[in-house]
């Protein structure tokens, strides 16, 4: 039952999280990470996972990390971003990497474009004096890619070994 309940709850609620968190303040705290990695330990020991398998997963996530800490000391990313990204991608394994990476790309996308046609329009009365609506309306300002990281996240979870071996 507790096994069922950490698959269930745990990692969508930190997706949730760390989405609404870049959203109003265009940071994800390091301990959503930290939460990510300590529950798939947890959740990997629980249900028996090899040693060899969580090394796998735990290699996939650190190909990542240092692939976005690359994009992130270029700029095009945040930190948070950089380590959402490795901490999801050591839930997910080497099979949904892909589909990982392509929904995050679109959503990211569609996520930019929607921004680049709010910041073009003046902020509507209801959201001025938010500091985060105004952050996310500045011109020039960053995207909180995050939210298209948790989404993308949450399509291909259901898909995974977590959900798929779930004796609901």
């Amino acid at each position: 039952m507790m096994i069922e309940a950490i698959r269930l709850t745990l990692f969508p609620a930190m997706m949730a999280f760390a989405a609404t968190s870049d959203l109003f303040t265009m940071t994800i705290a390091n301990r959503v990470s930290l939460i990510l990695v300590g529950g798939f330990v947890l959740l990997a020991v629980l249900i028996g996972m090899s040693g060899s398998e969580m090394l796998a997963h735990a290699g996939v996530a650190a190909a990542v990390l240092v692939v976005a800490f690359v994009f992130f000391s270029r700029g095009w990313i945040g930190g948070g971003d950089a380590k959402l990204a490795a901490a999801t991608v050591l839930w997910l394994g080497l099979g949904h990497l892909a589909d990982y990476f392509f929904y995050s790309s679109l959503l990211g996308g569609a996520l930019t474009l929607v921004l680049i046609q709010f910041r073009r329009m003046p902020l509507p009365q209801l959201l001025a004096g938010r500091d985060w609506a105004e952050r996310l309306h500045a011109s020039g300002g960053g995207v909180p890619y995050g939210i298209a990281l948790a989404a993308a996240a949450l399509l291909v979870y259901p898909q995974t070994e977590w959900m798929t071996g779930l004796s609901l």
